[in-house]
């Protein structure tokens, strides 16, 4: 564990380069985390009772149990690390948990994916900003940063 209670590597420990600022901090947001994981739940729920409707078990509601059970589980189990995440936009790059560290100008592509922001960048790799409050702020303030950085 980091000072604070932060687990360690779940903000970005990537060095600044000479006169970079941090311009905004991107941090998950706890009620959007668990909306997310009531949804992932219910999906999980519907899942395993058709499942086990359509093999026959006549106890099909012991999908929805088992769903819920599996699925609330994992939500409290990794809430500490996946609220603890956070990503800092500099003035030439984002830097995420650990060593994560992109560019702005190798930024390719920028999507929403449910409350999550995705950042692709020319080289192929995947990073995910997940469980934003604002996820459409959160783009638009990196596709500004963007902007900026390329000219």
């Amino acid at each position: 564990m980091q000072g604070g209670g932060i687990p360690q590597g779940m903000t970005p420990d990537t060095l600044h380069e000479d006169t970079e600022q941090v311009q905004h901090s991107f941090y998950p947001d706890r009620a959007t985390y668990y909306r997310d994981h009531a949804w992932l739940a219910a999906a999980a729920m519907a899942i395993g009772m058709l499942v086990l409707w359509a093999i026959g078990n006549p106890h099909v509601w012991t999908g929805a149990v088992g769903g819920l059970a599996a699925v609330a589980l994992r939500t409290f189990y990794v809430a500490s690390d996946e609220l603890a995440a956070r990503w800092d936009l500099t003035d030439r790059r984002l830097l995420g948990p650990a060593t994560r560290a992109v560019r702005l100008t190798d930024i390719q592509k920028l999507r929403m994916l449910g409350s999550a922001v995705q950042i692709v960048t020319r080289d192929g790799d995947k990073h995910l900003l997940k469980y934003q409050a604002d996820h459409a702020a959160t783009l638009n303030r990196i596709r500004a940063a963007m902007t900026k950085a390329a000219t």
